[in-house]
């Protein structure tokens, strides 16, 4: 059997589809099984355990320019790969109309997605030969991505184990060593509203440098000024990080003692590598797509969510402080003793 598995972005969804991934290869061990994934983020599926081949889109470069030659070249190029490996079965686990035309392009027999609501967008359905509906007893989405598996004559496990990417560790060299321990503070999101502010992350750093550990401001695109306040506020013992891709970023979080972050996809990344990670939500419900492992802690400022599927964001219900995610880190590292 031949299998497409459609997970494009972003980097904490990814990160929420490696179950699917594995459960997959669970069900059918002999079956051979594509990811398709843009470019940029291909360094978290490539080498995964339960992987055999990845292939690449660049649907944000194809946008902007759809009828340029290069455009049109790069995805004939794709759906001739797509063509040489006659796909029995594609499925999509990101419900959106980029990866329900990508879905399309398989042009496998079967093509399987969520129903709603548990597909964020209504036009995926159109290039599905069936929809399978999401988890109704559990809100979160790694849950309901692994309702997919019911496509291989699968069954999802009734407790769902939390992604696991240490296999990514092996492909990384760890950063120099430091006298120290070392925390990580992410400071970015891929929404405003989901931000931190410098000044409580800030007083978050100093916190962590009294207690013992050196911290790291890791950034990302368009990060680096807001990075750099929160360096400039926090005084001794905080950093700003050097540039890091994606696969020097997971060294990097890898050696940490302990991550702190928001409603992003390195918090995602983080726990999934087994490290102590505290995840911050103001506006998004953490029940829905809260990082998922043993060595997590959520503070939640975000309103609680309703029912199966549906919107992660549910709005800001009260303020969190810089006190109360000081205190989760004393929990949170207390346990792991």
């Amino acid at each position: 059997m031949r299998i497409v598995l459609i997970r494009l972005s972003a980097l904490g969804d990814i990160v929420h589809t490696w179950p699917l991934a594995a459960a997959l290869r669970s069900a059918r061990p002999e079956a051979h099984l594509t990811w398709v994934v843009e470019e940029p983020l291909a360094p978290l599926v490539e080498g995964h355990p339960a992987v055999d081949a990845v292939l690449t889109v660049a649907t944000g470069r194809w946008r902007k320019q759809p009828f340029a030659a290069r455009t049109r070249a790069e995805i004939g190029a794709f759906k001739s790969r797509v063509h040489e490996l006659q796909p029995d079965l594609s499925i999509d686990a990101q419900g959106t109309l980029k990866s329900g035309l990508v879905t399309h392009w398989c042009k496998a027999p079967r093509r399987v997605g969520l129903a709603r609501p548990w597909r964020r967008e209504a036009v995926a359905g159109l290039a599905y030969t069936e929809a399978l509906p999401g988890s109704s007893s559990r809100r979160h989405v790694i849950a309901s991505n692994l309702e997919l598996v019911r496509s291989v004559g699968g069954e999802p496990p009734a407790q769902p184990a939390p992604p696991d990417g240490r296999w990514l560790l092996d492909r990384t060299r760890s950063p120099a060593s430091s006298a120290r321990e070392y925390a990580v503070i992410l400071p970015g999101a891929g929404q405003p509203e989901k931000i931190l502010s410098a000044a409580i992350l800030a007083e978050t750093a100093r916190s962590l440098v009294s207690s013992g550990m050196d911290v790291v401001v890791a950034w990302g695109p368009s990060e680096r000024d807001r990075a750099g306040t929160i360096v400039e506020l926090g005084g001794a013992g905080v950093h700003l990080a050097p540039p890091t891709d994606l696969v020097e970023l997971t060294a990097l979080l890898g050696s940490a003692a302990v991550v702190v972050g928001g409603d992003t996809g390195p918090v995602h990344l983080a726990a999934s590598l087994a490290v102590p990670t505290l995840a911050v939500f103001l506006t998004t419900d953490p029940e829905r797509n809260g990082p998922s492992g043993a060595r997590v802690g959520v503070v939640s400022g975000a309103a609680p969510g309703r029912g199966p599927g549906g919107s992660a964001t549910t709005g800001r219900a009260r303020a969190v402080t810089a006190s109360e995610i000081s205190a989760a880190l004393v929990d949170l590292l207390g346990s792991q003793e």
